[in-house]
């Protein structure tokens, strides 16, 4: 199948064409700026199915938008008309083409074009008027709040909210993109009916800003918004999408003695803390117990001895522990525990607590073991 992708190199097109590939479509044109009246003919009637994307949103003059949105569209469609294709072609719109403006009027015009070539050839054709899209490689300082926020936070540059209460509504790129490659084996869709691209995230401009500050700050606190799904995964995604390869580092602090080192890497609100600690050969770690606080170990190189203690018992258990197993050694409430290097070669260990430290109320009370 040729595949044929206008607005190929803008921020839904650079994507769009990723996800085609990666679904094994291999035989993708690409229509840009650069390409002329002839070589968008000559693409377009060989296509066997279309995404239309490219159109104009922020011209120099009101009159380009009729230009880039209807009269292309209508180029486009004539073309397929002349050489008796029956092209399926995916339109994207605008929820502004309900608008009684010239971005509006110019987007309805590609609508009533796409849907009447559907009615007079019989092609499968779709329209998605599309809420606010959001997501890696989206141009900031141009048409994207969310964009322009996630650049500017990343790069201590102000950022202008006149109303945080003003509503958003927003699709990821991913989603976009994986509806749109769907159609590719969907049954017939009638023109009439506008496609949706599912989830929509309602959100705020406050709430966007707000999110946006909380992981710029994890760098320093270490503490990490909850990223692991929905909008904030979605968002958090789009904000590192933006850091400039010398932003990919940060340091963190290094506890270190006579013992080694500790070095705490990333705290989650509710999922405990990460880090890790050294110990030279002979040294012993740790000597402590919890009353509700647990932890897990996972030697990464070197040789430890694991020692336990029931603070009430006496009961007592060791554990020889190698870097070279995956194994993970877990504490218990109410045992005292240490760690020993007992090899020759420095002793590196990662832990996991189920929660952040609290200097406060730090739950660690000395108990030799």
């Amino acid at each position: 199948m040729n595949i044929l992708v206008t607005g190929a190199s803008g921020f839904i097109g650079q994507n769009l064409c990723v996800f085609l590939q990666e679904a094994g479509f291999n035989h993708i044109d690409k229509i840009t700026r650069d390409d002329t009246e002839i070589s968008i003919y000559e693409k377009v009637k060989t296509a066997d199915f279309i995404f239309h994307l490219a159109g104009i949103n922020r011209p120099k003059d009101e009159n380009e938008f009729k230009i880039g949105n209807t009269n292309l569209t209508k180029s486009i469609l004539n073309t397929l008309i002349e050489c008796e294709r029956r092209t399926p072609i995916v339109l994207t719109s605008s929820i502004q083409a309900e608008l009684d403006n010239p971005y509006g009027v110019s987007k309805a015009g590609a609508e009533k074009a796409v849907i009447d070539y559907g009615k007079s050839t019989g092609a499968k054709t779709s329209i998605y008027r599309l809420p606010n899209v959001f997501g890696k490689w989206c141009r900031p300082n141009y048409n994207s709040a969310v964009a322009t926020f996630c650049y500017n936070t990343l790069n201590d540059l102000p950022i202008t909210i006149n109303n945080p209460d003003a509503a958003l509504n927003l699709v990821y790129i991913d989603d976009v993109c994986q509806s749109f490659v769907g159609l590719l084996s969907a049954t017939s869709q009638t023109a009439e009916e506008y496609n949706q691209v599912e989830p929509v995230y309602q959100t705020t401009v406050g709430e966007v800003a707000a999110l946006l500050a909380e992981f710029k700050e994890s760098r320093e606190s270490l503490i990490s918004a909850r990223v692991g799904e929905g909008f904030i995964r979605a968002l958090y995604s789009t904000y590192i999408s933006y850091l400039a390869p010398e932003q990919f580092a940060y340091d963190v602090t290094r506890h270190s003695d006579e013992r080694g080192t500790f070095v705490e890497m990333l705290k989650t609100k509710d999922a405990g803390q990460f880090s890790f600690f050294t110990a030279h050969p002979g040294i012993t770690r740790g000597g402590h117990y919890h009353h509700t606080k647990t932890e897990k170990f996972l030697v990464i190189n070197g040789k430890a001895s694991f020692k336990f203690r029931h603070i009430s018992t006496g009961e007592s258990y060791e554990l020889i522990i190698d870097g070279k197993e995956s194994r993970i050694v877990e504490t218990a409430p109410g045992w005292s525990h240490d760690v020993t290097n007992i090899g020759d070669n420095e002793l590196v260990v990662m832990l996991w607590a189920n929660e952040i430290f609290d200097r406060e109320k730090p739950d660690t009370v000395n108990f030799k073991v």
